[in-house]
């Protein structure tokens, strides 16, 4: 199904959107997507940031034989682009203290950005301080902006993320400045990248449970499952 353009409803209508997708990723990893011993959770709070997201666990005593899951070494992601940092980019920040929830360990982390994670610059400015405290902590994250870069973040959130870590930005394509990335919180950070325009479908990106080791997230599957829900007034405004 094609991405729909989120700038043409208010930005409550995307919300109530992004709380069901993030529900039904939810499910799909947890039904069979995860490896034994992984599961998936939806979250408000990460450290002393607010957010709806979905946050991946495992056990702290780790499983023996990670079925299921596809290494990096074996099967590369299937992306367009993949950057590592520079040698040369500066030290990452290490801010903030990510602890266990229930005696398992936070590996990586779903988001999906919000209009309100864009609308000013001090909310750009905080977005980028948690993903980058999170790869500070080695935290994977999968990231979905659905929305193109704006006067606050005008060469977009993944460029402005990269521009932190030390590296050179580049902005998305100008006919495609939506954008996926899949970042590994390695040394160095990698970052797996997809861009795609409204009205192309999604791709299933890679979510890292660890640096050599991952999963597809089923991004179109559920963002299709989610639209079949959505309120036919707004349907009709964002199909127009």
């Amino acid at each position: 199904m094609p991405v729909h353009d989120w700038r043409r409803v208010d930005p409550g209508v995307f919300h109530d959107f992004h709380n069901v997708w993030i529900g039904l990723l939810r499910n799909a990893l947890n039904e069979g997507g995860l490896p034994s011993g992984y599961y998936a959770m939806s979250e408000q709070h990460i450290g002393k940031y607010v957010s709806d997201v979905l946050t991946l666990h495992k056990p702290i005593a780790p499983p023996g034989h990670i079925s299921g899951a596809l290494a990096v070494a074996e099967a590369p992601p299937k992306v367009r682009r993949k950057l590592s940092l520079a040698p040369d980019a500066r030290a990452r920040r290490k801010t903030l203290a990510i602890r266990h929830v229930s005696d398992h360990r936070l590996i990586a982390v779903v988001e999906i950005v919000s209009p309100a994670n864009k609308d000013r610059h001090d909310h750009v400015r905080e977005f980028l301080d948690k993903i980058e405290d999170l790869l500070a902590h080695g935290i994977h994250i999968l990231l979905v902006d659905l929305f193109p870069p704006g006067s606050h973040d005008p060469l977009g959130l993944h460029a402005a993320l990269w521009d932190r870590l030390g590296d050179t930005p580049e902005p998305p394509p100008a006919d495609e400045p939506l954008t996926l990335a899949s970042y590994v919180a390695g040394a160095p950070v990698e970052a797996y990248l997809e861009h795609l325009a409204v009205g192309q479908s999604l791709a299933d990106m890679p979510l890292f449970l660890d640096p050599g080791i991952y999963v597809y997230t089923p991004l179109e599957e559920t963002y299709q499952a989610t639209w079949r829900g959505t309120p036919e007034p707004w349907r009709a405004v964002l199909q127009a």
